[in-house]
């Protein structure tokens, strides 16, 4: 018998521990992930504290500052112009370690051609589905990219599917949704990250989804 503050204790505890569960789930799943794209355990770990360490830095590729006036008031007589800043950066986390792990990839990949058209296809889906939003940036229906990918991974390319889903749901990601959309959000204020903010949440989610449905099939 379980006396209920005893009870009460361990409903608390069980609660508390939910994150934790969740995270680990989460961190044996991006671990078999990467694993089946070759990569040793230990490799998987540091590749995904790389990328979401790196998914706070955005290098600056071009910068324009722009004067905006201070709405009409009493305040706006003596306040300057208020100075903001636009252009173009690319987020490390986001675009540049996945590009590099795409790079890895076709190299251990016996044909190209399948990867190629996989991408292709993910690029023009991607940039039909993208919706460039001021405030938040590209916004992707969230299991799109990585069921797609995975499903165009095992028609294309069954022997090296989860090398495949990967390069074609990464790039295609950056590709259609973020290069294909720059001129739809050239005025938006602010600088736009390629590969930052809610797509690199997209690109993480494909990268991990697609080389896992593919392990499943």
């Amino acid at each position: 018998m379980i006396f209920a503050p005893l009870g009460c204790l361990a409903a608390v505890l069980l609660f508390l521990s939910i994150p934790l569960i969740l995270g680990l789930f989460f961190l044996n799943l991006l671990t078999f992930s990467f694993g089946e794209l070759g990569l040793s355990p230990s490799t998987a770990i540091a590749l995904i504290f790389l990328m979401l360490a790196g998914s706070l830095i955005n290098i600056p590729l071009s910068r324009r500052r722009v004067e905006r006036a201070v709405p009409a008031n009493v305040r706006s007589l003596f306040a300057p112009p208020q100075t903001q800043y636009t252009g173009i950066a690319i987020n490390v986390g986001g675009a540049i370690i996945p590009l590099c792990l795409c790079l890895y990839l076709t190299r251990v990949v016996p044909s190209l051609w399948e990867i190629g058209v996989a991408t292709l296809i993910m690029a023009a889906v991607a940039r039909a589905i993208a919706r460039p939003i001021p405030g938040r940036g590209i916004v992707l229906p969230m299991f799109v990219p990585p069921l797609l990918s995975a499903l165009l991974a095992i028609l294309l390319a069954r022997e090296f599917a989860a090398p495949c889903a990967y390069i074609a749901g990464t790039l295609g990601t950056l590709i259609g949704a973020d290069l294909l959309n720059l001129n739809r959000m050239k005025g938006f204020p602010g600088v736009i990250s390629i590969g930052g903010a809610g797509l690199f949440d997209g690109i993480f989610l494909v990268g991990v989804v697609a080389v896992f449905l593919t392990a499943l099939v």
